[in-house]
């Protein structure tokens, strides 16, 4: 049997449609660091879709740049950013954050997700210090959707956690690397005009659908984009060719024609989530096929980020025929496995790994 590959959403390449179109437009001379038309079009589709006319839009290469750029553009010198202990920005980017001068400041997750009542306490712990001077301040809230566990945000959690912000004068800021997923998510309430209303700034991640390369960042109040540009270039983030970076955003934003999803919103009509929904599905299919099978998932993920809980025997055994992402030991020895779908797994691939177990 050929080898199925299951350990990430982003192994192939980029969608076909945008390929055609890099294709299309290969000898076209536009102006460089995203200051030319394509990218102009491609921020007016996202300001539309997010419902969001004022929104300013900035085209990054990765998601980890992306973090660490926002992060110092929202934080004043003496703050840090609060984050589960599981996110991203805290646990796999190599102290990127840190290197930029700033903190994390970790808080217990609960599936992934901060816990506004938890972040609140925080804050009041903090201001209610006699010495919380000598102490890196709250700043920014950085929560990621869907989490590194495959959960997602209810809109009354991510507006309670916005309240707190408001509260406390911090920024929220949304990691969207897989932010079509989490749109698409099974029971997702949460829309990408909700995320442009509650958060400062967030970013749609393409890296890991559909795009080649690259991540939207997008500020929604303003004022806080400024001097954004100068901050990318003095971090390494511009890109000269900006133009392929916009030019993957207007395609994934393009209203898709033929779609028989009757789901309301702009963001569910666009390339983007129809493309996100096709890994969602068959990841809901495969997280069945697993419990069918008698196997034991680790949590109720409605995203295309699926949890197994696997003995060494099943480990070994199906590593012989698929790839798929170590995650953590649990308390009796066994092993938390990921297995991901993307936008472009074949439906014949989940059947294959489905028939193996």
């Amino acid at each position: 049997l050929e080898m199925l590959h299951f350990d990430s959403d982003y192994l192939e390449g980029a969608h076909p449609a945008i390929l055609e179109r890099l294709a299309a437009t290969n000898l076209d001379q536009t102006a460089g660091y995203g200051t030319d038309e394509v990218c102009a079009a491609a921020r007016k589709r996202i300001r539309t879709a997010c419902a969001c006319p004022d929104a300013a839009v900035y085209f990054l290469t990765g998601g980890t740049q992306a973090n660490a750029i926002v992060a110092d553009q929202l934080l004043r010198p003496w703050e840090g950013v609060v984050s589960a202990d599981t996110g991203h920005i805290h646990t796999h980017e190599a102290g990127a954050l840190e290197a930029f001068g700033h903190k994390a400041l970790p808080l217990p997750h609960q599936h992934g997700k901060l816990v506004a009542a938890d972040v609140r306490a925080y804050c009041e712990a903090y201001w209610g210090d006699a010495n919380h001077e000598h102490v890196v301040a709250p700043g920014v809230v950085y929560l990621s959707h869907p989490t590194e566990y495959g959960t997602i945000y209810s809109l009354a959690e991510l507006e309670a956690l916005a309240q707190v912000c408001r509260d406390f004068d911090m920024r929220l800021f949304m990691d969207g690397a897989r932010l079509g997923y989490g749109l698409a998510a099974t029971g997702a309430d949460v829309t990408l005009p909700d995320i442009a209303r509650l958060c400062d700034a967030f970013y749609v991640g393409g890296t890991k659908v559909g795009a080649l390369l690259g991540e939207a960042v997008v500020f929604t109040r303003p004022g806080l984009d400024d001097h954004f540009f100068t901050n990318m270039k003095k971090h390494g983030g511009l890109l000269a060719k900006g133009r392929i970076l916009g030019l993957q955003f207007d395609v994934l934003f393009e209203r898709e024609q033929n779609t028989d999803d009757e789901s309301s919103g702009a963001e569910m009509d666009i390339r983007y989530t129809s493309i996100a929904r096709h890994a969602v599905d068959l990841a809901q299919r495969l997280a069945e096929g697993f419990r069918a099978q008698g196997y034991e998932l680790a949590m109720d993920s409605p995203t295309n980020q699926q949890f197994v809980i696997l003995d060494d025997e099943a480990k070994e055994r199906l590593s012989q025929h698929a790839s798929f992402s170590y995650w953590e030991r649990t308390f009796d020895g066994r092993t938390v496995v990921r297995f991901a779908t993307s936008w472009a797994t074949k439906p014949e691939a989940v059947d294959e790994l489905i028939a193996l177990l």
